[in-house]
């Protein structure tokens, strides 16, 4: 009845391949008169979900997260992870082999100075690793006399027997009618900011920075619509793109020749010679470019700007049209979520559907609309202990039927109007007291998001506590951000901006963010909450400053069989019951009879 077009729930980790691997890159490494070897889960262009062929990391370790580094020394290697993958890490790594450490209790440029030996040389691939990542690195190494050597080519590419091709996926022109703005207009925006700073051009190496300013798209990593290349940008002039040919159409090479040059990746290295022979000044993001292309740059005479990619922070504030299409998006995804919700509460009780099946029954609902290109990530669904794992992916080695408790479904789709991504807890069979208290206190800190006013000028970092505080009051937190940024079909974990501890951007209007607070118990569940929010003015009477607001664009019931109401307080109350009022209005006239009753019944007042 069900499928999954655009996930796999094959089991890609082996933990008993980790030291097998390590022993041979180990000799590797020794052959080229190597002590150790850095490996970051990187690409040229610091992507969060890498082609197949950049999976390095996860190769040599079995370690499949988001995020990950690995530092081999001759007799001992770690794999540094956050906060969300402690628990995964050691699951799927032979721990043995590979020690893991939490990022927040030890840097890996730390580890490496206490762990490393005065004179010993440690490799590196200089194209996957940023600048001011690199920098870090080479202060720890100097403090405890270590050698940093740049090696041309990554041995672990050597020791990858069955390492796939590259990719080469067609490249798409991301039309008018969703962009809001023609690429002639966004990089003359560019233009304009590359002259405020005096740079004579801007080097992009980030593939979603290239997608957006030339209003193009791709396939070339799952769940993100990218086009894998670069592009140099000219204060003055007319830009350059690095794209592989195979991916161009005709139509495609035409559209792009109206406004941009065209050449191939591989030209990219003459490309930075000549700015270089020119005594250019480049605009390089430090915290996003490889330090093989800051290298080529300075070798050739150029002289590096360092600073954000003007992009990032242009491509964060969406336009009229972007909010309009995300708002689409988001309603007709809300109408496959209920016809899924509605679902589960069917079949949930009977004790016979499992994680994959609740997986591949969403993304079906969600194919039906017929404007699905793709999930913005492989959806998170998880019933009882695995729900405590933030980011935990369900394969067939670890899929759990749904049993009473718990359980949490994060998904996402991308259409080409909008990225969506919405988090729900629901209940099976009956919550108890302890269940319905966390869950409870989750709510609050989203209510607290969802509500927040604050000045212009504010930042994430200062609203995340908002989220947390009814969990500090019982001695309890969450390891991840409140909230991160999205893309307008384009990546679901977007920068600059987001809600979290370090979140310095300031926040401003257009911006969309998620909302998501949660709970974890380890061993036993997950709580999250997850909608998306849009940065608005605000207008309050008598405001002696210019202040913000979101507005909540995600439409689905939360489950008010999982509140503890006494927990709430009168103004909470009323949010929860005006948003599923706003749930039903909209949501409702586009569902069958049958479920248009169920979401009325769950939207119902407190």
């Amino acid at each position: 009845m069900f499928e999954a077009q655009f996930q796999s729930f094959d089991e890609t980790a082996d933990p008993s391949q980790g030291a097998p691997r390590l022993a041979a890159l180990r000799e590797a490494l020794r052959e080229k008169g190597l002590d150790g070897f850095l490996l970051p889960r990187a690409d040229e262009h610091q992507n969060e979900y890498l082609p197949p062929a950049a999976e390095r990391l996860a190769w040599l370790t079995g370690f499949t997260g988001s995020f990950g580094f690995v530092i081999v020394l001759t007799e001992k290697a770690a794999l540094f992870v956050d906060g969300r993958y402690t628990v995964q890490a050691r699951t799927q790594v032979d721990t043995a082999a590979f020690t893991p450490v939490n990022v927040s209790d030890m840097t890996p440029s730390d580890w490496l100075k206490d762990a490393g030996k005065e004179g010993q040389r440690i490799g590196y691939d200089p194209k996957l690793h940023t600048l001011d990542g690199f920098e870090r690195f080479k202060k720890a190494a100097t403090s405890a006399g270590l050698s940093l050597v740049a090696l041309d080519r990554n041995p672990v590419d050597d020791l990858w027997a069955d390492r796939p091709a590259p990719p080469h996926a067609a490249v798409t022109l991301h039309d008018e009618k969703f962009a809001g703005e023609t690429a002639q207009a966004k990089l003359a925006r560019v233009q304009a900011e590359l002259s405020k700073s005096k740079a004579d051009a801007l080097l992009v190496t980030d593939a979603h920075c290239l997608a957006w300013a030339f209003n193009i798209r791709g396939g070339d990593v799952k769940h993100t619509p990218l086009p894998l290349g670069f592009a140099i940008i000219p204060a003055k002039g007319r830009p350059t793109v690095f794209l592989d040919g195979r991916k161009l159409s005709n139509a495609v090479r035409d559209a792009l020749s109206e406004t941009t040059e065209i050449a191939e990746p591989r030209d990219l290295e003459t490309a930075l010679g000549t700015l270089g022979v020119e005594g250019a000044t480049v605009r390089l993001d430090a915290s996003a470019s490889a330090v093989a292309f800051a290298r080529a740059l300075e070798a050739a005479g150029a002289k590096l700007q360092r600073g954000a990619d003007p992009i990032a922070k242009l491509k964060a504030v969406k336009n009229a049209c972007e909010l309009n299409g995300a708002r689409v998006a988001h309603l007709r995804d809300a109408a496959a979520l209920a016809r899924f919700l509605h679902w589960l509460d069917e079949e949930a009780p009977k004790g016979e559907i499992d994680e994959i099946v609740c997986a591949e029954a969403l993304e079906t609902f969600r194919r039906e609309t017929g404007r699905l290109k793709d999930v913005s990530f492989d959806s998170i669904s998880a019933a009882g202990p695995n729900a405590a794992l933030p980011h935990y992916r369900v394969t067939r080695a670890t899929n759990r039927k749904l049993t009473p408790g718990f359980y949490l479904i994060d998904s996402g789709a991308q259409y080409e109007d909008g990225t969506t991504d919405v988090t729900r807890t629901v209940v099976i069979g009956e919550a108890s007291p302890e269940l319905r208290d966390r869950f409870t206190r989750v709510l609050k800190g989203h209510i607290a998001i969802a509500t927040a006013v604050f000045p212009k000028g504010v930042s994430g970092a200062q609203l995340d506590a908002f989220a947390r505080r009814f969990l500090w009051d019982v001695g309890t937190d969450f390891e991840h951000g409140t909230g991160h940024g999205v893309g307008s079909y384009l990546s679901v974990h977007e920068g600059p901006q987001r809600i979290s501890k370090l979140g310095t951007t300031t926040l401003e209007p257009g911006m969309i963010l998620s909302n998501e607070p949660g709970y974890y118990k380890e061993g036993h569940y997950g709580i999250r909450t997850e909608n998306l929010i849009v940065v608005e003015k605000r207008d309050i009477p008598g405001a002696e400053r210019e202040m913000r607001g979101f507005e909540t664009i995600t439409l689905a019931p939360i489950d008010r069989r999982a509140i503890e109401i006494a927990l709430l307080t009168g103004d909470e109350r009323k949010w929860l019951d005006l948003y599923h009022a706003r749930v039903v209005e909209e949501v409702g006239p586009l569902l069958d009879e049958e479920v248009r009753a169920w979401l009325e019944s769950a939207c119902a007042p407190l």
